[in-house]
Order: structure tokens, then sequence, then C-alpha cells
């Protein structure tokens, strides 16, 4: 069992139209339904678009431009311990690229971390730009990362979660 599957309920259609029902009557309801089903679920599965674009009363397709045009709402579940990557400029001129294809390699020769960080999941900016290329790891920021530094970390959160 991973963090991400003990922290969040399994998805249940009948306890996200509950949730939805009371949003759905506010202003700007589509974006804020589809961040509760997130926060409660982890994820905003497929079954959830026709939820809310009928709870919200606009089409699906609005539903999904929505739900795929911001970057922090996910379709699939989060891995345990998510490893996000700037990717910014200020980021980049400092190795950014380098340390993701460093992370990626590393990950693929560990299938252990893999299976509990996701392979690499950027972010625009972490707000980090002074101590780059910046990382977050189980939500902790991370500066002048390498690719020791975040493994460190995660495998900490391994021994933690264990």
């Amino acid at each position: 069992m991973t963090i991400a599957s003990s922290v969040y309920p399994e998805w249940n259609v009948e306890a996200a139209r509950d949730l939805i029902s009371v949003i759905a009557s506010e202003p700007g309801p589509v974006l804020r339904c589809l961040q509760a089903i997130q926060e409660r679920f982890g994820y905003v599965p497929a079954d959830a678009v026709s939820l809310v674009a009928e709870a919200c009363n606009v089409s699906r397709a609005d539903v999904h431009g929505v739900l795929t045009y911001y970057a922090d709402l996910r379709t699939t579940m989060p891995p345990a311990i998510p490893v996000r990557l700037c990717a910014a400029e200020a980021c980049q001129a400092v190795g950014g690229r380098e340390l993701r294809d460093r992370w990626k390699a590393r990950c693929e020769a560990s299938p252990e971390l893999a299976a509990s960080t996701g392979v690499d999941e950027p972010v625009f900016c972490l707000g980090n730009c002074a101590l780059g290329p910046a990382a977050t790891v189980g939500g902790e920021l991370v500066g002048l990362a390498d690719v020791d530094s975040i493994e460190q970390r995660v495998r900490r959160a391994m021994g933690a979660s264990s």
C-alpha cells in the first residue's frame, strides 16, 4: 500500500456528488468543484467530469478544459512521495534540465524509487530562484538540489511511511 492510497479515500461517486453539490451554486463553480474533488480523493477521476458538468450546468467539454488547463489538477493518483523539479528559467540556468535527466535516470535504475515518487513532475517556479535548482520532495522545499539530496529525502520519507 502506498502513502497516497492510505491518505485518500477510494473514489466514490456519491461522496463526490455530496461534496460538489454545495459548491456548484457558488461563483466559479467548475474549478472549485474540481479542486474539492482532488483535495478529497487525491486526483480527479474521469467519472468526475460528468458529475461536475451536471452539477454546474455546463458541458463536459467545459469541465475538461478547466481540468486540463490547470497544471495543479491531476487525473491520476499522486505518487506516495511526490518529487517536483523546478522547470522555470532560473533553475534551468543553473542545471535544472540536467537534474531532471539525472533524476529520471536514477529512478529508471531503481524501480523502488520510481514506484514511490513517479519519475518527474515538473513545476514552473518554486520561488526559490536564488538556491536553484529547486525541487520539492513530499512537499518539502529543497534548494541547491542534486540527485543525491533528493534521493536521501525520498528514502527518509519511505522509511517514515513503512
